[in-house]
């Protein structure tokens, strides 16, 4: 399989499932998963497989609500309750930072009717611990360069001037801790130091470790009846909330704040934000041989009280295959600010998409389509303005993309070629934005 970061890659999953294993229809299932790759990126250059991610899980289903009280009343055996418990680690040795996670969750799901789903997921635990912080620099080439770039233009005196590089960690670190405390000695404009301090937070940003209580509530209206169906529609909204636990016990424990004004659990400053989206599909048969399909999706994520950020394991990326397909996975956004960083990620989302399918000849498919959306930070503590979302003018950054493709359907999958121009590009000059890289 393929990614951004690695050029050729063996992955393996397998998984063993006991049925009734307590004679009351309960299901236990096992699982590992992993691949080995190789990549160019990598921090280990030295071997041909030199990144690697492996996992497993343990999962325990109920055919009922496992509850202290009796629930039969509200949720009856014909709405088909289950209750899943579930355990999961995974360590990843990717191109340099490597990180493990550790994740478990308890949840409840029914189905009140038979186009409704509801699934209440009572606790999930999620606890990130990053392994190799100190090779951020060279994991992250854009936001090195420009900070190496700064230091140059401001006649930082480095370890080495032949080279003029910032050495990684030490002294990219002291270079930071200079610009920002105005040393005299560095010469840097106000833009400049502004975007030394963006690049600071993001670092802090994607180095902390992440520890995340939540809970959340799915709600499902799917009225498709089977594969086959053309004319449907799904609704989907979701609303999570994270961190009020641990905050309530802090507070009755009257435990003691950091230097940061946050509460720790484990060491680590918890994570607390309440998040909501939604989603809409609906599906139109024109005919017996095409098909008009459109997707609605809005989400964003406030953080709060213990947080002024989102973990980035809870954020939104725009771009990619099963997005806005003029442009790559995390190359989109935020807002107008032209994707400068590596991987571009925020706490607010809308994506919209619109698409005609029509059989060219037998299981030879075409489509021509329309994407829109963008991501944004909204309610957060990143201040650059090209980036945030203030009010409803900032929808004139919705980036727009066209394209048509091609799918074959084997009946088991289908392959699918997807071409995505950038129609509307919201990183440009106003005048430049409209059909400017349509190539």
């Amino acid at each position: 399989y393929t990614s951004t970061i690695q050029q050729i890659g063996i992955g393996f999953r397998t998984s063993l499932i006991m049925r009734n294993i307590f004679r009351r229809a309960e299901i236990l299932e096992i699982s590992g998963r992993g691949s080995v790759g190789s990549s160019k990126d990598a921090a280990d250059n030295e071997s041909f497989f030199n990144i690697s991610d492996v996992g497993g899980d343990i999962k325990l289903s109920f055919p009922r609500i496992v509850f202290p009280v009796n629930t039969h009343r509200w949720i009856p055996k014909y709405m088909s309750p289950s209750t899943s418990i579930s355990f999961g680690i995974n360590a990843q040795n990717n191109i340099g930072l490597d990180r493990q996670n550790f994740n478990a969750s308890y949840s409840y799901q029914w189905k009140p009717s038979k186009i409704r789903k509801n699934k209440l997921e009572l606790l999930t635990v999620q606890y990130v611990k990053n392994l190799n912080t100190d090779n951020y620099f060279n994991v992250y080439k854009s936001s090195y360069d420009r900070l190496n770039e700064i230091a140059v233009s401001g006649g930082y005196e480095f370890n080495d001037p032949t080279t003029q590089l910032l050495e990684i960690p030490n002294e990219t670190n002291e270079f930071i801790t200079d610009a920002l405390s105005e040393d005299p000695s560095i010469l840097i404009t106000a833009e400049e130091q502004q975007d030394v301090l963006s690049i600071t937070e993001r670092t802090v940003r994607l180095t902390e470790d992440n520890l995340i209580f939540a809970s959340n509530f799915t709600w499902t209206r799917d009225t498709r009846e089977n594969i086959f169906d053309n004319n449907f529609s799904i609704l989907r909204w979701k609303l999570e909330s994270a961190g009020n636990l641990l905050s309530g016990i802090a507070n009755l424990s009257g435990l003691k704040k950091n230097e940061d004004g946050n509460y720790e659990t484990l060491g680590v400053e918890y994570s607390q934000y309440i998040k909501f989206e939604g989603d809409y599909i609906k599906h139109w048969e024109i005919n017996d041989n095409s098909v008009f399909a459109i997707r609605a999706f809005g989400g964003i994520a406030i953080p709060y009280s213990n947080s002024n950020s989102i973990p980035f394991t809870r954020s939104y990326f725009a771009g990619g295959a099963n997005d806005n397909r003029g442009w790559r996975a995390y190359d989109l956004g935020p807002g107008s600010s032209g994707s400068i960083l590596d991987f571009n990620e925020a706490n607010m989302k809308i994506a919209l998409n619109g698409e005609y399918r029509y059989t060219i000849l037998g299981d030879f498919k075409g489509a021509f389509f329309i994407d829109a959306g963008n991501i944004w930070n909204a309610l957060d503590n990143i201040e650059n303005e090209k980036s945030r979302f203030t009010n409803l003018s900032d929808l004139s950054e919705i980036a727009i993309a066209s394209g048509f493709g091609v799918r074959y359907d084997f009946g088991f999958f289908v392959f699918r070629l997807d071409i995505g121009f950038k129609t509307y590009n919201p990183a440009l000059v106003d005048r430049e934005r409209w059909f400017k890289e349509y190539n």
